[in-house]
C-alpha cells in the first residue's frame, strides 16, 4: 500500500502553531508522510484564522493554491476558536 503525504500550513497565532503541531503527530503516527505545502500530497490541512479580514484573505488564497497544485485533493480547513477571543 502507497504511503499517503498530507501537507499542513497554519495561519494565525501560536497557539493554531501548536494544535498543527498536535495533527501532525497524529498523522506521522498513522503513517502518513508530512510535505510542504507548495509540494504534492492527497491531504492539504489549512489550520486558520478568521480574526481579521487579513486571516480571511490569506485563508482564501491558500485554498485557491491548493486547487491548483493538486486538484484531487482533500483540502481541509480548520478553524480552532481562540480561548483569549
Amino acid at each position: 500500500m502507497e504511503q499517503k503525504i498530507v501537507a499542513f500550513c497554519t495561519l494565525g497565532c501560536k497557539v493554531n502553531q501548536y494544535e498543527t503541531n498536535a495533527m501532525m503527530q497524529k498523522f506521522i503516527q498513522a503513517n502518513y508522510k508530512i510535505v510542504e505545502f507548495a509540494e504534492k500530497a492527497d491531504i492539504y490541512i489549512i489550520n486558520t484564522c478568521t480574526v481579521t479580514n487579513m486571516a480571511d484573505k490569506k485563508s482564501r488564497q491558500m485554498i485557491r493554491k491548493v486547487k491548483e497544485i493538486n486538484p484531487a485533493s482533500i483540502l481541509v480547513a480548520v478553524r480552532m476558536l481562540c480561548p483569549s477571543r
